[in-house]
């Protein structure tokens, strides 16, 4: 230990004069920590996918932990799987794009797809849906690789996944279990949270099973037969318990939809009253549509590269170049095959697509059968009844599309726009294109406006279309068009 009697102030001062200008300091802190952006001027889109990626599973991490202080340091475990696929129609590259949707919905449930296998067939084998023998050599390939999990591109019955099973001794999820997990991790309003809950219940329903006698045979009071109160009969299964407590809690959150159904139903009745033109932006799931809104409305929502990222609707309120006010909604992306159950689930999110005034189905140019997506969203715009609306086709991805393609697409969708959400380039001819597209005004008009009616010139700035003005000593002389009843506000002051 240093005597203190030999410590000198102005030593210690002399040791340390070039410490300021040394070249070679490194601070403590890391670059990435240094470098990152205030959280105050993060967007909410941002600062969702930071805390979506604060717990993301990483791959090849060992289960066994050599030492107990590994423990608040790791992540998940991935889950591997192995995936499972019948074609029944369609070419071979369509099998296999459908397979390829199927990793990448793996993926982004959060497990590792180790192989994947599919059968040609006439239709799914009614027992194991891939028929006896294949099911003996997927049990090998289960074993080989170390799966814990098949998923199965379909949806099977109850019986095919008891059977599959039974046969492989690994989980068996299918392909509407594999979106109601993605759709249960992603959710984030309580509506979209009810929404999930009330697809997983109805879906389960169908799906309950008993294990063992426990839950598959119960009776009431004494079991002896004939003895005691309740030994007349059977008493309720456990699995007609189960049943019981989830058309319960089905009844409960259909009713907390229907509260939360009315409030979105008041706010697009306002919109309507005031003549608010709306435009919903819908489509393929990983299509750009949350950041086609980004660019054009500055609304910061979540953008990520995966399926179903954002499930959320979000609508932005912008203006036309003319200074008309109208809406913009992103829906939940579709997908081959959406299951019916969140069809129904989310019908009341997806009734912003049916009252649109307008369609922006993004479609992306870059994937491998773009035709195929368009056919499967119109398909679902079918089923909730948006045939009818008028659709803009919004090719996006440009810049990762083949010029090919864009071409092929534009040929087969004549109206149709080129832009990619990413670099800008087409978004000034969609807004172009959207504008001229929106419902116009439909009653003309001249009037004389007092200038003490300013706001009526302003209702006509946001809601009507002004072809001239001028001011006099009297008032303003306006000459237009306008919605019923703003026309007939200015009715008073019209110029014969």
């Amino acid at each position: 230990m240093t005597n203190a009697s030999d410590f000198n102030l102005d030593d210690e001062l002399e040791a340390t004069e070039g410490w300021d200008d040394a070249e070679d300091f490194e601070s403590g802190y890391a670059e990435s920590d240094l470098d990152a952006p205030d959280p105050e001027e993060l967007t909410t889109g941002a600062l969702d996918l930071a805390e979506r990626h604060q717990l993301r599973r990483v791959a090849s991490l060992r289960t066994e932990l050599e030492d107990i202080t590994e423990v608040e340091y790791r992540q998940l475990r991935l889950e591997r799987v192995v995936l499972v696929g019948v074609w029944t129609e369609g070419s071979v590259e369509d099998a296999e794009n459908s397979m390829a949707e199927l990793a990448l919905l793996a993926e982004t449930a959060g497990s590792e797809v180790l192989d994947a296998i599919y059968q040609r067939r006439q239709s799914p084998d009614p027992a194991t849906y891939i028929g006896r023998g294949k099911v003996d050599g997927l049990r090998e390939i289960v074993q080989a690789t170390g799966a814990d999990t098949v998923i199965c591109d379909g949806e099977l019955a109850p019986s095919q996944l008891r059977n599959l099973e039974d046969r492989l001794k690994v989980k068996v999820v299918d392909r509407t279990a594999l979106i109601l997990d993605i759709f249960a991790q992603h959710a984030k309003s309580k509506e979209g949270q009810a929404q999930v809950e009330l697809a997983q219940l109805s879906y389960m329903k169908q799906r309950l099973r008993g294990w063992g006698g426990n839950l598959s045979r119960q009776a009431g009071g004494r079991v002896a037969a004939g003895a005691g109160i309740g030994g007349r009969g059977p008493g309720e299964t456990k699995i007609e318990t189960d049943r019981r407590r989830i058309n319960t809690k089905i009844a409960k959150l259909r009713r907390e939809l229907r509260e939360m159904k009315g409030t979105r139903d008041t706010k697009r009745q306002e919109r309507r009253r005031h003549h608010i033109p709306s435009v919903s932006i819908a489509g393929y799931t990983n299509a750009g549509k949350s950041s086609l809104l980004n660019r054009l409305t500055d609304a910061g929502v979540l953008v990520e590269d995966a399926l179903f990222a954002t499930l959320d609707p979000t609508t932005r309120r912008t203006t036309t170049a003319d200074g008309r006010i109208y809406t913009m909604s992103d829906t939940v992306g579709f997908v081959r095959h959406l299951p019916h159950q969140l069809v129904e689930a989310f019908r009341s999110t997806l009734e912003e697509v049916a009252d649109a005034d307008l369609i922006l189905h993004v479609v992306d140019g870059s994937h491998p059968d773009p035709e195929g997506q368009l056919a499967a969203v119109r398909e679902v715009f079918a089923e909730i009844g948006a045939s009818q609306v008028p659709e803009l086709v919004v090719i996006n991805k440009a810049d990762a599309a083949d010029p090919m393609v864009l071409a092929r697409l534009r040929q087969r969708e004549p109206h149709s726009v080129v832009v990619s959400a990413r670099t800008g380039e087409g978004i000034a001819e969609a807004l172009r294109v959207i504008e001229g597209e929106l419902p116009r005004p439909g009653v003309e008009f001249q009037a004389l406006v007092p200038y003490e009616r300013g706001d009526l010139i302003n209702r006509l700035h946001q809601h009507g279309e002004i072809d001239s003005m001028e001011h006099t000593g009297e008032g303003t002389v306006v000459v237009g068009r306008a919605n019923a009843d703003l026309a007939g506000e200015l009715a008073a002051y019209a110029i014969s």
